[in-house]
């Protein structure tokens, strides 16, 4: 009875309502999360039909990722400020747009602007979400935002085959339109279904910080791709003028975040005991786990010449190892702490990551790519809990601001983990054996993470 005279205070009279609203979120969410990963699969026929150069098509997927940090600080104050049902109608509409401007995209320089832009709505479904279940389910929330935990890996899984069906049977501009119909259907469900929330406005976001963290990022990818261009050397003036932006952006953020109330980036959670380990690690699993195994298709295909279905199908495995043993991950925290799953999983993404930079031995570069592939997401998997808690440990009452940094450091990384090999790549006359060095490189970094280990915070008890 309880229950219910709170479901309809909220506007939601029914529990089917409920769930109907969690399964439009669910969506939105699972939408976003396939458009960050299933263009990765694309990437090498993108990069051929629009004549463009490696370096530069790589800002397909490190734009999105750009997005994605302008986007997550940004929204749930604008949810805040305009209510969470506008910010999310609105965002679907951004996203379900921009998806349909991609795909019609001519060139690489129109699609990488489009691609950011998508990001910024995709990127603001995930704070209005959260609200948007928060208030529905009430005492249960915890359960329900629970579950959307699972979403985002299940989006990864079904990305690279869904991209691959897509490319070898139709084109790659339906990895796009697809977004299209589902878009216009959540709308139309998301009226009548989400309630509105009330406006409460909070503490106020720091608009230039953002600002100067995108000034820093975006002139730090130009400079990188500039030195793709061929035989451009360092010390031309594109690159000198890039990086003396991307350095003046980053002094006057830090400057900043010292003097006001509200920084974008508190200094205390950047730098001090513990969180400079914590962040240290995000940086690094964004670089060369998320952005780097975006890259893994175009892998399969310069160095083995696997068809986009064989490269997309073959990193299945590396999301369904993520998912089994990130619940064995969880399931390990309070009796092992957070150390030793992070050793574990280091350990495990050296070994992966160095199976997949040799040759195959015995097995066919499909098989071979799929074990290693398999190895470092079950690594991942298992470590990511405890990488996710860890610095929540320390300061369990800022827990929004620790998530936003987590957040904002992997996608920095993941940037990076993408534009750095594709500039090295577009520089090289074996593209195949290029990313093979960079994977060499990555595994040879988690070696030495691993002597960091016992810097990283440990939990007291049961947290």
């Amino acid at each position: 009875m309880r229950g219910e005279e709170s479901d309809a205070a909220l506007g939601v009279p029914h529990v089917v309502s409920r769930w109907v609203l969690f399964s439009t979120v669910s969506v939105a969410l699972t939408m976003a999360s396939i458009d960050q990963t299933i263009v990765s699969v694309a990437l090498p026929t993108i990069h051929v039909e629009l004549h463009a150069r490696i370096n530069w098509s790589s800002w397909i997927i490190s734009a999105y990722a750009f997005g994605l940090v302008i986007a997550m600080p940004l929204a749930g104050r604008t949810s805040d400020l305009y209510g969470r049902k506008r910010v999310f109608i609105g965002s679907i509409v951004l996203f379900t747009v921009t998806s349909l401007a991609c795909g019609a995209a001519t060139s690489v320089y129109e699609l990488i602007p489009l691609r950011t832009l998508q990001a910024l709505g995709g990127g603001a479904f995930l704070p209005s979400a959260i609200g948007i279940i928060s208030d529905a389910f009430g005492d249960q929330r915890d359960r329900a935002i629970g579950m959307t935990s699972t979403i985002l890996p299940i989006g990864g899984l079904i990305a690279p085959a869904l991209g691959g069906l897509f490319i070898h049977y139709w084109t790659w501009r339906g990895i796009f339109w697809v977004n299209v119909p589902i878009g216009i259907v959540l709308v139309v469900v998301a009226l009548r279904h989400i309630p509105k929330s009330p406006v409460q406005p909070t503490a106020s976001t720091d608009f230039i910080g953002v600002g100067l963290l995108s000034l820093t990022i975006l002139s730090a990818m130009a400079m990188i791709t500039v030195l793709g261009n061929g035989n451009t050397a360092f010390w031309s003036w594109p690159v000198l003028f890039t990086l003396s932006i991307s350095v003046g952006a980053i002094l006057l953020l830090v400057r900043r975040s010292s003097k006001i109330l509200h920084p974008l980036i508190p200094r205390g959670l950047v730098l001090g005991r513990g969180f400079l380990i914590m962040n240290m690690l995000n940086l690094s699993f964004g670089t060369f786990l998320l952005g780097l195994g975006s890259l893994l298709p175009l892998y399969a295909q310069d160095r083995y010449h696997l068809s986009a279905l064989d490269a997309a199908t073959s990193l299945t495995g590396r999301v369904i190892g993520l998912i089994i043993f990130a619940v064995l991950g969880s399931y390990m925290l309070r009796k092992v702490g957070y150390r030793i799953p992070i050793a574990i999983g280091i350990v495990g993404i050296a070994v992966g990551t160095f199976f997949l930079a040799v040759s195959p031995h015995g097995l066919s570069p499909y098989w071979w790519l799929s074990i290693g592939g398999l190895i470092t997401g079950c690594a991942f998997g298992f470590c990511a809990p405890a990488v996710n808690n860890a610095s929540l440990s320390l300061a369990p009452e800022h827990v929004g601001a620790i998530t936003g940094l987590r957040g904002l450091f992997r996608q920095t990384g993941t940037i990076l983990g993408v534009t750095i090999p594709a500039a090295l790549v577009a520089r090289s006359s074996h593209p195949g054996s290029a990313l093979a060095i960079v994977l060499f490189v990555s595994a040879s970094v988690f070696c030495v993470l691993l002597l960091v280990v016992r810097h990283v915070p440990e939990h007291e008890g049961s947290w």
